[in-house]
């Protein structure tokens, strides 16, 4: 059963959960929201098929199993937009595409564009430096994030192997 709540009602469940943790008192909670593992447990433990294939923080979990960054591309408003009209992303999709040949474009709304790369040979530095080499060009970018990949990426990496007959086989032994 999926129950929903307000944010302010989340919020106050989830200081209870954490003062409860904090006091030295164990919980255990079962759960598909990453962010809800994030805000509240020091350790996880993904399943898949009804087998543990992790155990660990937020951290570790990241370190060890995350296959790539994120980076996410805010371009300058047009100025005669109003809001109407969009910035051309072809220049910066096509630098993109240029210098990191791994990256895969995974939305574009507007002025965002959200990225995954898959790349994990590249240093921080040298990304950092192609991105503000980029930022001082004629690219239009305002602003970008560059960044681990989450917690809901490794969890759905272990999930993409989950086998629906799992249940099935253990349920007729």
């Amino acid at each position: 059963m999926k129950v929903c709540m307000d944010p302010a009602t989340k919020r106050y469940l989830w200081d209870s959960l954490c003062k409860i943790r904090d006091s030295g008192k164990c919980i255990v909670l079962t759960s598909h929201s990453m962010e809800e593992c994030e805000a509240l447990c020091t350790r996880i433990a993904i399943m898949v098929n009804g087998n543990f294939k992790c155990l660990g923080s937020t951290q570790h979990l990241k370190n060890k199993f995350a296959e790539g960054y994120t980076l996410t591309i805010k371009l300058k408003k047009l100025p005669e937009s109003a809001g109407l009209v969009h910035a051309d992303t072809e220049l910066i999709e096509k630098y993109i595409k240029d210098h990191f040949p791994r990256a895969h474009l995974r939305e574009k709304h507007q002025e965002l564009l959200y990225y995954y790369i898959t790349d994990t040979s590249m240093a921080w530095s040298t990304m950092f430096g192609i991105l503000e080499r980029a930022k001082r060009s004629d690219l239009n970018i305002e602003d970008y994030s560059l960044g681990q990949s989450s917690l809901e990426q490794v969890f759905l990496t272990f999930t993409k192997h989950q086998n629906p007959e799992g249940d099935d086989v253990k349920k007729k032994n």
